[in-house]
């Protein structure tokens, strides 16, 4: 659970990179000059790059989510009675961590 958060958190934190990079490149736009042209050059290939590999991981990710509910549906049809004892289970252990607060 944790790594899926911890997933989600950077995939998050890349997007806003990647709108960050767009936005600088686009007010760097007016510059000139072999060297911020070369920078420039690099820059968006780099957020291509980027872009790239970020619908990459989604889609894999999404994936992955499809899988896990597939895998979970196929348990609790199979053994019913372990996943409403378990799901009870993990009620009660939530309800007393409440309580204690």
């Amino acid at each position: 659970m944790t790594t899926s958060i911890t997933t989600d958190k950077l995939l998050e934190d890349l997007q806003v990179v990647v709108r960050d990079a767009e936005a600088l490149l686009q007010a760097t736009a007016s510059q000139t000059g072999e060297r911020v042209e070369g920078a420039r050059a690099r820059a968006a290939e780099s957020l291509r790059q980027a872009r790239q590999r970020l619908a990459a991981a989604q889609t894999d990710m999404a994936h992955e989510v499809r899988e896990a509910a597939a895998s979970t549906d196929e348990y609790v049809r199979e053994h019913p009675w372990q996943a409403v004892g378990m799901a009870a289970g993990a009620g009660l252990l939530i309800g007393l961590l409440i309580s204690r607060r």
